[in-house]
Order: structure tokens, then sequence, then C-alpha cells
């Protein structure tokens, strides 16, 4: 009786994973593009710099650079600066966590450059850990405010503390034998101008076609987004990766349809959460732009995690999805990639960001850019 039953677990599990696999094996590459490997950020809130230095280094790739890698947490530190002043210029009534936006990092490399991960390492020597960094600045922030006008001398105070999390900002260092400043090597390597990036989106409580503030906790810097249509959102999605351009994703994945675990991220009809096996070609719930809309005013859809899209991917249906990276490790059977359906892309999307040139020329006039 003991040989029948480990055969038949045996069998069932052996026919788990074929008919798991034969769904994934339904997905066709129908164009992928050069990213680098998946990095893991850990215990920090710093998706939103993963993504967008993701990006980057995609752009490097296209110039030739095959194994590009840049620090991210050299912009988080900058970044930390500049919210520290938002903070205090609007006494302290305004947010400060770990959380940006994508299209935060774009003006800190403008202003304060960029340099390779082996100049600006993580210091940590393990897994990057920002637990509590954040109530610790704000702390400090709070304590400047008693006293107003308040003193300069916070900057340097407030640059130890960063100094001893991060480490010290190199002044100049050596690449490949070149010497470079931060910002020479953002103009000089990266060839990196903040005015060929934008960023889209698509809700209705602001006119179509015009830039908007995106209301949402992290956006803290009040970054304008250019609002489009959802299905226009879309197709200028698959425009910039057919043109050979990766984006910048920012989402909602709190909820039981996206799972990096399985691959998938998907919005199947009558199912509470996503399950194994997938499905790819499933049915998925049926959504409006008034839908979308909706689920964004109640809080349902919030801006959750941000990612970068590399590539599209068919069922051999015809289904489209998105080829997503994703900033938490090599996890899941796509070794830290995601394939997300256009559906739950179409419902869960915050903004996005990408190179001004990914857009279509109609989009463009469009936008009046």
């Amino acid at each position: 009786m003991r040989k029948t039953n480990l055969l038949t677990s045996i069998i069932l599990v052996l026919t788990f994973f074929f008919i798991g696999n034969s769904f994934s094996q339904e997905l066709k590459d129908v164009k992928l593009l050069g990213a680098t490997e998946v990095k893991d950020q850990a215990m920090s809130g710093t998706c939103w710099c993963f993504s967008v230095v993701s990006i980057l280094e995609s752009e490097l790739m296209k110039q030739g650079i095959e194994h590009p890698d840049l620090s991210e947490m050299f912009i988080v530190r900058n970044i930390y600066f500049e919210k520290a002043k938002n903070y205090l210029l609007r006494q302290g009534f305004t947010r400060f966590t770990e959380g940006a936006f994508g299209h935060d990092v774009f003006p800190s490399v403008a202003k304060y450059g960029i340099v390779p991960q082996s100049v600006y390492p993580n210091t940590s020597g393990g897994a990057i850990n920002h637990m509590g960094f954040d109530v610790k600045l704000k702390a400090f922030l709070d304590s400047v405010l008693v006293n107003i006008p308040i003193s300069p001398d916070w900057q340097n105070n407030y640059n130890r503390m960063l100094d001893e999390k991060f480490g010290k900002v190199p002044e100049k260092f050596t690449y490949e034998g070149n010497e470079y400043t931060p910002r020479e090597f953002a103009d000089k390597i990266l060839k990196f101008n903040q005015d060929d990036y934008i960023g889209l989106t698509s809700f209705t409580h602001h006119p179509f076609y015009k830039p908007f503030n995106v209301e949402v906790p992290d956006n803290y810097s009040g970054g304008l987004f250019y609002n489009i249509p959802i299905d226009e959102l879309i197709e200028a999605t698959k425009y910039a990766v057919m043109h050979d351009y990766t984006v910048g994703w920012d989402a909602d994945v709190s909820n039981r349809f996206f799972s990096q675990k399985l691959g998938f991220a998907m919005n199947p009809e009558n199912k509470t959460e996503l399950s194994s096996p997938v499905n790819p070609d499933e049915k998925e719930i049926a959504y409006t732009q008034d839908t979308r809309q909706e689920l964004f005013e109640n809080l349902t859809t919030q801006d959750d995690h941000l990612m970068h899209i590399i590539g599209l991917k068919q069922t051999g249906a015809g289904k489209t999805f998105f080829y997503v990276k994703n900033s938490w490790g090599p996890v899941g059977p796509l070794k830290g990639f995601i394939d997300v359906s256009e559906t739950y892309f179409g419902i869960n999307t915050i903004t996005l960001v990408l190179p001004l040139n990914a857009l279509s020329p109609e989009l463009r006039a469009k936008i009046g850019k």
C-alpha cells in the first residue's frame, strides 16, 4: 500500500510539473531587450531606484557596454539629501520615508551624476537593510525645525549621518583607466540628459494629453506625468519595447493576482487569487477606464512597487504579456522576472517612465513633445 501511495504521489507531482510547464512554454518571445542581472533591494524601499537604474544600464548595453553595473545607493543617498531640503522648506508638513518615484532619479543624476557600483557599493557588507533609517533621519530633521530660523549646520550633521550609512561620496574615481567626477561619468559614459526621459500615466480626474502631479504619497517631489487614455498607455509601452526601449513600470502588486513565486501577474475571472498551474490564455476580468479610475480613487489600486519592462511575449493564441524585471532577487521560475498580462497592466499601472524617443510620433504630437 505504501508503494502504491508513493507511486501515485510521484505521478501526481510529475503531472503537475508538466502541466504547469506546458502553460509556461506557451509564451513565446516577441521582443526581448538587453538587461543586467536581477538585483535584490532586500530590506529597503528603494525599488524606484533599482527600476530606473536598470533602465540606464540597458541604455549603456545599447552603447556596447556589455556588463554595466551602476550604483543605486549613490542615487539613494543623494535623494535623501533632496528629501531633507524639501521637508525643511515645508516645515515638516510633507512625507519623509524611503519611498520616491522613478522620475526622481533623473534630476538626481543631472545634479549629482552617477558612479559604477564598484566605486560606491552597498556598505552593509550583506543584504541591503534600511529598516528604521528614514525614521532616524526624520527625527533629526524634526529637531532642526524646533528652532527657527534653522541653523545651516544641519547640512553638515545630516551628511555625516548619510556618510555613516552609505559611505562618503567620491569626488573623483578611475574607470577603465580614466579619471572622472560623478557628473563627468554621467555626461561622458552614460551620455545622460534629463530631458531625454518622460513620465506617462492614465487617469480621468485630469485632462488627457496634459501633465499633472500624480497624487500618491511617494511622489514627494511633485513630478509631472503626461496623462493619456489607458489603451494608448498600453500601446505606448508596446511601441517602446518594439522600438528597442525599455520602460520603468510603477504599479500595484499587493494583491493575490501578482505572484513572483509563480512568475505571472494576471486577473483571471471568477478567482480570488492566482494559483498554480497558471494558464496564460485564461479569460481575465474586463475593465474600463472608468473602473480603473474607481479602483484608484477608492485606494484599491495604490503605488506599491516599481519594476523594469524589458520585453514582450505572446501565447500561442496571440495574448500579449509584458516581460518584467523585478528587484527582489532571483525569485520564482523566471529567476526574478515575471510575465504580466495586458489586463493586469491596464488595471494596476500607476505611472511609467521611459525615454522620450520611445514614444511614437503620433503620441508626441498629442502631448506636444
